[in-house]
Formats: structure tokens, C-alpha cells, sequence
């Protein structure tokens, strides 16, 4: 696996582990955060299970919209959960299949959230999600504000 097309991503929530992790398969929650910053979640279906289906439909501030989905592969609550990736192409076909992992600990200040997505098809599409991945954990850290 070539490291340059892996995202790992570490943040601190100031939150409850277990309300964190609430955050990430709790439709009421999720979509208060999910996506990058301005943009918004029109429709979603989240069944959150392991094998379970998930699509969100994100919707940027120019009117674009941006559908992914996936199926949970494990669902640890609090500590960790495991899900694909899929973008839904302009033609409706499904792109390329990624996996992500995030990891949730106690720390001091409250929940250290570690994160991976592997493996993209190139460099570009990982720090392209780099952006939107950091702009949404800007969106996470408000939501316990």
C-alpha cells in the first residue's frame, strides 16, 4: 500500500467518546457536521449495523450536490468503526472504493479521534479528502461547542 495514497488524520474533540462516536452514526447528529464547512446534508439513509448500507448527499453552498455511500464493516461503539467509500459518479455509476477507519480514545481533553482512508487511486484524491476531512472535523469540533 503506497503511503502517499493513505490519509491519516488525528484530531481532538472536546467531547464524551461515546457521544463522538454517537456522532458518526446517529443521522440526527451526523447531519449537523458531516462535510465540509457551508455544506449540507438534503438526504441521507444511515443504517447503522455492521453490514448496514449509508448515503449522504452533500450539497455545497453553489448548489452542487455530492453523493457517497458505503457499508459499515464494523461497528464498535465507542471505540472504533470501520466503513467504505464510494463517490456516485456524474453519470451514476459508483467510483472508486476506499475504506475508513476511525478510532476513538479518551483524552485529557476529551476524545481523541484517529482516522484512515486507504487506498486511493492516487495522491491527489487523498489530499483532496485531506481538505474535506479537516473542514469537516472543523464541523465536528462545533457541534460540541
Amino acid at each position: 500500500m503506497s503511503d502517499d495514497r493513505t490519509l491519516r488524520l488525528r484530531r481532538v474533540i472536546k467531547a464524551p467518546v461515546a457521544e463522538v462516536f454517537d456522532a458518526w452514526i446517529d443521522p440526527n447528529l451526523l447531519v449537523q457536521w458531516w462535510g465540509p464547512e457551508n455544506f449540507t446534508i438534503p438526504s441521507h439513509e444511515i443504517d447503522a449495523r455492521e453490514g448496514g448500507a449509508w448515503t449522504t448527499t452533500m450539497l455545497s453552498p453553489e448548489g452542487t450536490r455530492h453523493t457517497v455511500s458505503g457499508v459499515y464493516k464494523v461497528i464498535d461503539r465507542p471505540n472504533k468503526l470501520v466503513f467504505t467509500w464510494q463517490w456516485t459518479q456524474d453519470d451514476g455509476s459508483e467510483g472508486h472504493e476506499t475504506e475508513v477507519t476511525v478510532t476513538f480514545a479518551p483524552a485529557a481533553e476529551g476524545t481523541r479521534l484517529d482516522f484512515v482512508q486507504a487506498v486511493f487511486e492516487n495522491s491527489e484524491q487523498a489530499k483532496n479528502h485531506a481538505f474535506g476531512w479537516e473542514s469537516s472535523f472543523v464541523c465536528l469540533d462545533r457541534l460540541f461547542a
